[in-house]
Parts: structure tokens; sequence; C-alpha cells
């Protein structure tokens, strides 16, 4: 049998270390999916329950290897349902390849059924290259250049292949004007700034009496390194949410999570801080940096567009984070005095007790808090955590303590709905050794994650260590939504628009042969982990948790008390609650359970 065209493109990708494939089929990839049916000696196809999972395991891929994710989909809907995992996969810097299907070629033009102008479509999220396969001898670059393009440039890239073209015989690119020949390979480069620019950032750093850092996903290759610039500088290290597995928590002067979802140490550290290094962060809410010029800066970014646009840097530098601190340390003089260390730790050890504190408060039925300080203790090492966004994401960024070897991430600059469950499911495959565990809330379960339990029902026999465990906060809330619209907006809650109906999630975990297990007693909250991390099989924690436990900003503006004043004088059917529960947390600031 002669090569198709599909068969060299699983042949180019092998060629190109890639050995998975997330999708789903569709008569528009036909042509693909018999070709990799042919290929599975090299591959594994994971064969997702909708292709907006695919997206995100490809992206969860990228975030967990450091290689490039592919993801598959047929023509029309398929590659329409993949756009919103490839836009978290663009957002977050993620190196990710989509190959769609499309209507044959001679039908294009004519409104043929599933005809949808997919260059068009696919021109921003993967604008850094898209193309479609017009003719055989086309397929070899496409494949190359979508494959390094993604690597080098951590973007989203596409090839859509007519199915047509996926069944015609492969063509070498004949050796004539116009051909374009191509190889495989990408060596990533070296990048570090001028030596000169560096001396300038040191001299910045070592002037500074008062040094904060800001680390993010960039600086997860450069844990070492950061750890040493900040014992070095006795400064205090914030974490945006993509950069939660940068340093353990337990590190002194490590004050956690920054922004809306933050902690009141790292609020604190960017106040009053005389001096700021940024390295590898687009954390975009510029309110929780120091005030504009009024602290000296230094930042360290891999990729130019991205420096100086959250606050005015003195030192813009472009390089690697691991590779330009290595650089930098040489030139670091280790401050003695360490006063503003100490105040640092200080703040943290109390902070930890105030978070405690909280989540002793009661909930009707269980405080969601205590649902995450009973379970952080507990974590296996080297697990792998995700969050959905939303009120999972509050308690994830505060209340888990990362340790050294663990991995976290979520949705980051998209901040969309469902990728917790996805993104586990894609750390088993990459890492199936290792513990994972996806932290979620109903409204997402329902909206995605209950198909990914289909898909794990699946393929879970297959991993060494069969643990992955799905926790769902069941409170019948879209309750993220609910505490913006009262604190944002001074508005009640919508009953018509944030109910979410109760459905069995742990039951229906069973139905599928995995475990489930529903706890609705505070006090059976740490057996319940116990046995979820101890189960021989995937398991499903619902927890049925208070929705009206808000997750206090570490700083509280006129504007958001007003709102969430006006939100209780409109009428908000939970108003009674809402303020007991508001005052129960505040209290705990200062005066934490621990001192009574």
């Amino acid at each position: 049998m002669s090569k198709t065209v599909s068969d060299f493109v699983f042949e180019r990708l092998h060629e190109w270390k890639v050995d998975r494939i997330y999708g789903f089929p569709g008569d528009g990839a036909n042509g693909l999916f018999t070709a990799m049916d042919r290929a599975m000696d090299k591959f594994d196809l994971v064969r997702v329950s909708h292709e907006e999972m695919a997206a995100f395991m490809a992206c969860a891929h990228s975030k967990f290897t450091g290689d490039v994710g592919v993801c598959m989909a047929t023509s029309g809907p398929g590659a329409i349902h993949l756009l919103n995992g490839l836009y978290d996969a663009k957002m977050d810097h993620q190196s990710v390849v989509a190959i769609v299907g499309q209507q044959a070629r001679m039908a294009l033009g004519g409104t043929f059924q599933q005809e949808v102008d997919l260059i068009s479509l696919f021109k921003d999220v993967a604008g850094d290259y898209v193309h479609m396969c017009s003719e055989p001898a086309q397929i070899k670059h496409l494949i190359d250049r979508a494959v390094r393009v993604a690597l080098s440039q951590r973007c989203v890239t596409c090839v859509i292949i007519p199915n047509d073209v996926q069944e015609l015989d492969f063509a070498e690119p004949p050796r004539v004007h116009g051909c374009t020949a191509s190889g495989v390979g990408y060596l990533a480069p070296r990048v570090v700034p001028f030596a000169g620019h560096l001396e300038e950032a040191a001299k910045i750093l070592n002037a500074g009496q008062k040094v904060a850092m800001l680390v993010g996903a960039g600086a997860l290759r450069a844990s070492a390194e950061v750890a040493q610039v900040a014992e070095l500088l006795g400064a205090g290290v914030a974490k945006a949410l993509l950069g939660k597995a940068v340093l353990p928590d337990e590190i002194p002067g490590v004050t956690g999570s920054i922004g809306l979802l933050g902690t009141k140490p790292s609020w604190d550290l960017m106040q009053d801080c005389d001096t700021l290094l940024m390295v590898g962060s687009g954390f975009p809410y510029s309110e929780f940096l120091p005030k504009p010029g009024s602290v000296k800066a230094v930042q360290i970014d891999i990729d130019p567009k991205m420096l100086s646009i959250r606050y005015p840097m003195d030192v813009p530098l472009v390089g690697d984070a691991r590779e330009t601190l290595r650089e930098l340390i040489p030139l670091l003089q280790r401050k003695e005095d360490r006063s503003w260390r100490e105040t640092i730790e200080t703040n943290v050890k109390d902070w930890w007790e105030v978070l405690d504190g909280r989540s002793k408060n009661e909930g009707k039925p269980i405080n969601p808090q205590r649902v995450f300080t009973e379970l952080s203790p507990r974590l296996p090492d080297n697990c792998i955590i995700t969050s959905d966004s939303g009120s999972a994401a509050n308690w994830y960024a505060r209340d888990i303590k990362i340790r050294e070897g663990m991995m976290g991430t979520l949705s980051g600059n998209l901040a969309t709905m469902c990728p917790g469950v996805p993104y586990a499911i894609a750390a088993k495959f990459c890492w199936p050794d290792r513990p994972a565990i996806a932290l979620v809330g109903d409204g997402a379960m329902e909206m995605l994650g209950i198909n990914g339990l289909v898909t794990i029902s699946r393929y879970w026999k297959d991993w060494s260590d069969p643990r992955l465990i799905i926790l769902v906060l069941n409170n019948h809330d879209l309750n993220q939504v609910t505490w913006e619209m009262r604190v944002m907006s001074g508005c009640k809650k919508f009953e018509a628009s944030q109910y979410v109906p109760d459905f069995p999630f742990a039951s229906y975990a069973e139905s599928l042969g995995l475990a489930g297990y529903r706890v609705d007693d505070p006090e059976k909250v740490g057996e319940t982990w116990d046995r979820a991390l101890a189960a021989d099989r995937p398991v499903v924690v619902e927890a049925v948790t208070d929705p009206e436990i808000a997750c206090l900003p570490p700083h509280i503006t006129l504007d958001q008390a007003v709102n969430f004043m006006s939100s209780i004088a409109h009428g908000d059917p939970n108003r009674l609650a809402m303020i007991k529960r508001a005052f129960n947390e505040t209290v705990e600031s200062f005066i934490p359970h621990g001192d009574e």
C-alpha cells in the first residue's frame, strides 16, 4: 500500500518525537484517523469525550512536559469545539499544534455541509502559523513549520487538511523553483541579556533595602535560582497563580499567591517594598503591584512583548529565567540586614494562622476552606494538582501548600471554566506514576467534567498509579460569579442565572466503575480524603459546601465594601448568611481561633 498524506503526517510527527495525540474523530478527518490506526505502534491516541477536552489536554501536556501538545479534530463543528482549549494554550504561552480536517477541495466555496472557513476561524488563536494543505508535496513543510513555530514561539499553530487530500498519495517536494524543502528539529537557544544590562540590574537590586520578588510560570524551571536570589537579597517572594509551584510554600519568605485570590502578606510585600524583581510573569492586575514609579524595578522575561507592560521597569531584561538568574547571582551582594525578611516571615506565619482559623468557621454544611486545609497536609509527594476557574481556584490559591517536587496549574490568562478535569487526565498520561488531583466547582463539573469521567473510566487501568482524585465543590451555585455580582457590581444574587441543579457526582462516578464519596459532615472531611488517597481507582469526592463563604481579597477597597452592602440592600436572597459568614472571616484576620 502506498503512503498517503495522512500516513506521512504521523510519520513526521513521530520524527518530531510526538508520541501522544488527543482527539475526537469525524468524517472530515477519516483519512487521518485511519492512518493513525496504521501508526498505533508509535502513538497513543487519547480519544476524548469532547473536542474541547482534547485542546485542554494538549495545553496541559505542554505545561506538564515542556514538549509540544497535539490535538486533532474533524472539520466544521469539531474544529470549532477546539477553540476554547486552544485559546487557553495561546494565552498561557503553551506549545500546541492542532490538526483538523476540512471538506474536499472541490466543495470549498459551495456552502457545503460543515464547510467553515477554518483559516479565518483559526487566524487569531493560531495566528503565528495556520495553513491548509492544498496538495501532497506541501504537507512536509506544513508539519515541520507548525511544530517548530509552536515550540520556538510557545504558541498555538494549526494545519488544516481537506479530506480528499488526506487520502492522496504522499509526494516529496520536487526540486524545482517554488518548492519548499524542510527538515525536523529545533534546538532552543540560550537567551541571556548583555553583561552590561545584568550589571545595571544588579546595581538596583543591591541598593534596595526592601526587595520584593514576583515569579510566574516562566520561572517554573528556575526554582533553585529563584530561591538563591531571594536568600541573597533577603527578599519576599510572591507567586502568580501560574507560578504557584515555583517555590514550596514552606520556604521562609514565600508569601503565596498575589492578586484578588492572593494573600495579605503578598499585598503587604508589594505595598511596603522599595525594589521589585519580576521573573517570568505576566500577572495582569497592576493594582496589586507597587504604585507606578514608587520603587526601582527589574524584570526578566523571555518574551520582549511582555516587558514593562504591568509596571514601568528601570531595567527590562530579555532572557530565559534560569539562565539569566544564573548570570545575575554572582553580581548580587548578600544583604546583612535581615529585618525586612524577618518582617515578611512573621507576616506569613500570622497569615497561615488566619487561614487555619477561617477554615474552622461554621459552614452549612461544610466550610469549603476546610476541605482544602484538610487536603493540603495529606497531599502525596510529587503529586500534580489542577484547579478549575471559579471558587475552587480561590481556595487552591490560598489554602494549598505546595511542597518541593509537586506540580500545579490552572487556566491562567483565559481563566476559562472546565480545564480542571482534562488537565488532570493529561497529567496522568504524561506522568502515569504520579497522583493527580483536580479541584473543580459543580458548575464546571456539569459543563464538561462529567464527560471527563467517561474518558477516565476508559483509560485508568493503563496508569501505573491509578490515583486520580476529582474534588467537586457541590454548592448549587456558580459561586465565583455570584460573588463578583455582589462585590464588583453591587447586585443581589440572580437565582435564575446562578443556581446549579443538583447532580449525584459521586454516584455517577460509581456507575462508571470509579469510586465516589459524598461528604456533607465537616467532621468527616479528613477521613474522606484518607479514603480517596488510598483508593485503588480514580475517585470523585463530592463535598457539599457553603456558597456564602466569600474569598475576601487581601485588601478590601471602599468600592468593594459599598457594593457588598448594596447587594444586601437590594435584597440578596442569602443576605443573612452572607453577613454572618463575612463577619466571621473578617474577625479571623484579627483574632484567629488559636488566640481565643
